[in-house]
């Protein structure tokens, strides 16, 4: 136990603000005691991060300088947000909210929505799956589950990157998106999607974030009563921020600096969901006054599991690893890494399992081992492996193997073969057991050769290739075996896995452990091709790669163990190697060319400000005036109209019904609601100012810049008499 991460909790609140800050190291007391102007803190993985902001607030609720209602703490899980109230309650800092993105947004757009748009607010789907196969069906679209899945899966990455149907074929091509279908014909079905959600009144978990956005930007005096209840915010795991959830944390922000971000852009691992570093290491450009904190002394694995994860990062290349941390252990020291060689993947899991079994005879909780693999379809030999050893194990992140709907529906159909192979005309050309499953299985989507991308028709894939590949080796083993015996070897090996386990040996992807640690870690199929994947093809994919084994590796407190195999199945053939990423590492391996400089170490840099810039300040607002009258104008709506309410109005009701007319077949194309596009004010100061030219539409109050280079052209065609909104429904 280190005092950075391991100790328990203070059984009592410290008794004054400076006891908050006793047990941390010199760098997170830095953190706790910057509570002025933006911070931004790099920290390594097991360097106390959470332990540093933590403190951080507490420190300055109980100094007085922090008030626990006006900070708003936000992350991306509810286990960390939970995590983070415990603690600081444990520090006497009740009353700060610590939350998600999501669940911060949805609060506020309950309570807002009856003033920004009035009655109730939609309801809230919880899986929005259904709707999407509901959404193909009106284009008459036949999506597998797997297909499904990713569609969806795109469909969550256009949201959260702010990119609306009819952009996302140049959107995802741009990206390098692998779809699991033609571009066009994913927009098709995402408008298709949000027209079908706006018909039925309901609302996703991106729209929480979308329309919370497009409420805070409309409405001044909605922002102004959030700004005034949130006025300190701390983001952690600020590397994984979609560009949806950084626009939103500038809405909440404001003009103002006091915000405190934490993150580490050596585990991002999360870009196929939106995700992006470049928030992270670009605070420095957007806030050159702020104070940087470089947390690298790291309190969880020994010199030995440090040694190894800051060389896997030595051989990084690109703007990620330019920033990358020289983690310092602070532990004693432990056992080397162990790197193991196995002929088979069926050898390498027992090997696992024989280890795992002493290691748990000599007293290591099970609860404190993993075994972490690339993909969720190697997780079945290591279920059977640990059965067969009889030693408990828990999934994390997955169902277990046979649970899998992909491989349950497999299993009636191959006892449907066994039973009436006979009456199967798959079967009429084959002999031997393999071919046999081959055949049955190509009928449930098994192919020979895996698609391409990833995604859940890969995973899919995955499964249904190791029942292949189980039949395989079940044949070699049993000569003469039929397909009824393999169909009895499935369901013996599902019964045994099935026995219900509590604490017991983790098994787990590399993702789903992400956040997580434990005494003894498995790092199992360390070979290329999977480590890096097959379908990693660019050097931005590969370095992803990369830093998902950084993550892995770092997940250990003492033990490691890194292993692979030179074939699939017995007596295959030995054509496989280690990751190239261990290239230098491991014993007997050639070191790899080298990177870029030297790694950043560890503590603090001051902002520098010219003098005129050196204390930011609130940008005053020219005051308005009303256009009729000259009286001052302090409420939202009237400012946006640039009049008194009470004062007449010039607007040109045929030109507001043709604007209005058209917001609608827009706000029908996005999905959104019509106020997302522009609301009622604003298309009434358009109709009132009838702008002729780019530069005075832009002068009107809600005109904002990405509402401008959308929407303009179609205004000033409106408002030049043209009909924009008969010429759209008609295409």
């Amino acid at each position: 136990m280190t005092p950075a991460t391991h100790s328990p909790l203070f059984p009592q609140a410290p008794d004054s603000a400076d006891a908050v800050l006793e047990g941390l190291d010199p760098e997170q007391r830095e953190v706790a005691t910057a509570l002025h102007g933006p911070v931004c803190v790099l920290a390594g993985a097991g360097t106390g991060k959470t332990r540093a902001i933590t403190h951080r607030i507490a420190y300055g609720v109980r100094a007085g300088i922090l008030q626990p209602s006006t900070v708003l703490a936000v992350t991306f899980t509810n286990r960390a947000a939970g995590e983070m109230r415990g603690r600081l309650r444990q520090l006497g800092a009740q009353g700060v909210q610590a939350r998600t993105f999501h669940s911060a947004a949805l609060r506020q757009l309950q309570y807002f929505w009856p003033k920004a748009v009035g009655g109730s607010m939609p309801r809230l789907v919880d899986r929005k799956i259904q709707l999407v196969a509901e959404a193909a069906a009106t284009r008459n679209l036949r999506l597998d589950r797997g297909e499904l899945r990713d569609t969806t899966a795109e469909i969550e990455w256009a949201k959260v990157t702010q990119t609306v149907p009819a952009d996302y074929p140049y959107a995802a091509a741009k990206a390098g998106r692998e779809t699991p279908r033609d571009p066009a014909e994913i927009a098709h079905l995402y408008a298709a999607y949000e027209n079908l959600k706006r018909d039925r009144a309901v609302i996703d978990f991106e729209d929480v974030l979308l329309l919370t956005v497009a409420v805070l930007q409309d409405r001044h005096d909605i922002a102004d009563q959030v700004r005034a209840q949130y006025q300190h915010f701390v983001v952690d795991e600020y590397q994984d921020v979609s560009p949806l959830q950084q626009r939103l944390l500038e809405l909440w922000l404001g003009e103002r600096d006091s915000l405190c971000v934490v993150g580490d852009a050596s585990q991002t691992i999360y870009s196929f969901t939106g995700a992006t570093p470049d928030h992270l290491l670009d605070f420095r450009v957007r806030h050159p006054g702020a104070t940087v904190v470089k947390l690298v002394r790291d309190y969880r694995s020994t010199p030995q599991v440090v040694r190894l994860a800051n060389g896997l990062l030595t051989q990084a290349s690109g703007r990620a690893a330019d920033h990358r941390l020289e983690l310092v252990s602070q532990r004693p020291p432990g056992p080397d890494p162990v790197f193991t060689e196995y002929t088979d993947e069926p050898a390498e899991a027992e090997g696992a399992a024989r280890r795992i079994r002493e290691l748990v005879d000599a007293g290591t909780p099970a609860a404190e081992i993993a075994i972490l693999f690339r993909t969720n379809s190697q997780s079945e030999t290591y279920e059977q492996a640990l059965a067969d050893a009889g030693v408990p194990y828990q999934l994390r992140g997955a169902e277990r193997f046979f649970d899998r709907p992909e491989v349950r529906k497999a299993g009636i159909a191959l006892r449907g073969a066994a039973r009436f192979g006979g009456n199967d005309s798959l079967l009429d050309d084959v002999v031997d057991l393999p071919s046999q499953v081959r055949a049955v299985l190509s009928g449930e989507g098994w192919t020979t050769e895996p698609p391409a991308g990833s995604g859940a028709a890969r995973e899919r894939w995955e499964s249904l290739a190791a029942l292949v590949n189980l039949a395989h080796d079940f044949a070699a083993a049993h000569p003469g075996a039929t397909l009824g015996d393999l169909v009895a070897e499935l369901d013996e090996r599902a019964n045994a896995q099935h026995a219900p386990t509590v604490q017991g040996v983790t098994l787990a992807s590399l993702h789903a452990a992400k956040g997580l640690e434990w005494d003894v870690v498995f790092l199992v199929g360390v070979a290329d091709g999977m480590m890096p994947i097959t379908y990693a093809k660019t050097d931005e994919q590969i370095e992803e790669e990369r830093r998902l084994l950084y993550v892995g590796v770092t997940r250990a407190r003492e033990r490691l163990h890194l292993s692979w195999s030179l074939s699939r199945a017995p007596g295959g053939r030995p054509n496989r190697r280690p990751s190239p990423f261990l290239d230098g590492l491991r014993p007997g391996s050639a070191t790899t060319a080298g990177r870029t400089g030297p790694a950043a170490a560890g503590g603090i840099e001051r902002g520098t400000l010219a003098p005129a810039a050196a204390a930011p300040r609130r940008r005053q607002r020219t005051p308005a005036r009303c256009r009729v009258c000259g009286r001052s104008l302090t409420d939202a709506g009237e400012m946006k109209l640039m009049r008194c309410a009470d004062c007449p109005s010039d607007m040109d009701e045929g030109l507001y019904e043709r604007l209005r007319a058209w917001r609608a077949v827009q706000a029908r194309r996005s999905g959104q609601p019509d106020f997302c596009v522009f609301t009622d004010r604003t298309l009434m100061a358009i109709a009132e100012a009838q702008p002729d030219t780019t530069a005075e539409l832009s002068r009107i109050p809600g005109v904002l810049s990405r509402k401008l280079q959308r929407h303009g052209a179609d205004i000033l065609a409106i408002c030049a008499g043209q009909d924009i909104a008969r010429d759209d429904e008609e295409d």
